[in-house]
């Protein structure tokens, strides 16, 4: 093989492994926006506001929760279900309790099923948009603001969706750095 064929090789070699390398991380937020566009894998969507329209027609939305393996929390749903009009905002709260005797920071992550409906699932306001942190003995209601886009009921495989259910699942993280500060109080000065 000549040296050219060999420049060559090498340079189309290199070339496929930068775009194979561009592909493997565009794929993350590609995905992401996907789901997010078109609901798929029961991915929710976020408004400002609710509904222009309200309908006759009624849809329940079931409440799940869970939580990782070593969450210390306690968490669930304060109702189990609400049936509300579709395009009518609803107003849901989740239980989170802090029995130990630290503090813990967590954040949730949440789908909907059908995945049908994710799509047509919106929320205006959600505890899940940021991160919680609790105290010890902690115990809060957080709030999830939301409505049923009416279009659910002209998409072809949406429209036979009678039951909504909306999942989280909470999982530990690090603490915020200020909170974190607090603990380790004031650093501590050596005389030598």
């Amino acid at each position: 093989m000549s040296l050219q064929g060999t420049q060559k090789t090498v340079a189309l070699t290199v070339g496929v492994v930068v775009l194979m390398g561009s592909l493997a991380w565009a794929s993350v937020p590609f995905y992401d926006w996907f789901c997010r566009v078109t609901g798929f894998g029961g991915t929710t969507g976020v408004a400002e506001t609710g509904a222009d329209a309200v309908l006759d027609r009624t849809i329940t939305v079931r409440f799940d929760a869970s939580k990782e393996r070593d969450m210390p929390w306690e968490f669930k749903p304060v109702a189990r279900e609400m049936t509300l009009k579709i395009g009518e905002t609803g107003l849901a709260f989740y239980e989170a309790y802090n029995p130990t005797d630290r503090p813990v920071a967590g954040t949730a992550s949440y789908n909907v099923a059908p995945y049908a409906a994710g799509g047509f699932f919106t929320k205006i306001d959600c505890f899940c948009f940021e991160m919680q942190v609790l105290e010890p003995g902690e115990r809060v209601q957080m709030p999830v603001t939301f409505y049923v886009d009416p279009d659910i009921v002209t998409d072809r495989d949406a429209k036979y969706v009678h039951t909504i259910t909306l999942s989280y699942t909470f999982y530990e993280t690090d603490l915020p750095e200020d909170v974190q500060a607090r603990l380790d109080g004031p650093a501590s000065s050596t005389v030598n």
